[in-house]
């Protein structure tokens, strides 16, 4: 899929007062972005950043608590360069096991809670239980999608500040489960 069909540049597009900035690289780890982090922030300077990672980490099996410090890491590093955070939630496929699953999946709303961020929930629960909707990998969403997921994430872009008081409303929920929306 070409990358102005993805859900960041669509949603730029209906965002134009909104500069958004790509930075993600396909298949990358926590550690990949940690490293990565740093340059970008001190090359864009973001008012925010929306922090979409870990998904490749619980994927490949690797220690939770490397992920979760890592997490903690890009975080921090945001906060520290006077960025706001928007932390998505991640969702592994129940594969994995449900304990190790839980396990990942608890990380988010604890950082979140712990660092005062806005908490994203999982932004492709409703696309990601959709085959007509997913590569065939089964684990990333098709270009079919990509408009679904622009609808799905908007409203958190559009004013997240406002998006804290649904992220706290929501913490301790289990992850992909909201009792609010924006």
């Amino acid at each position: 899929m070409d990358e102005a069909e993805g859900w960041v540049n669509l949603l730029q597009n209906e965002l134009p007062e909104t500069r958004l900035i790509n930075a993600a690289v396909s298949g990358e780890t926590t550690d990949g972005a940690l490293r990565r982090l740093p340059a970008l922030l001190t090359e864009h300077s973001p008012e925010w950043i929306f922090v979409e990672l870990g998904g490749n980490d619980g994927l490949r099996g690797f220690p939770l608590s490397v992920t979760e410090q890592n997490l903690r890491q890009i975080i921090e590093l945001g906060l520290a360069s006077n960025s706001k955070v928007m932390l998505s939630e991640i969702l592994l496929p129940p594969n994995y096991g449900r304990r190790y699953t839980q396990a990942f999946q608890s990380i988010f709303p604890r950082l979140a809670d712990e660092y005062e961020v806005v908490l994203v929930p999982f932004f492709m629960a409703d696309i990601a239980t959709d085959p007509a909707l997913m590569q065939a990998d089964g684990i990333h969403p098709n270009r079919a999608a990509q408009p679904l997921i622009v609808e799905t994430i908007k409203p958190w872009f559009r004013a997240p500040e406002r998006r804290s008081m649904t992220s706290k409303a929501n913490a301790g929920l289990p992850a992909g489960q909201t009792k609010a929306t924006p």
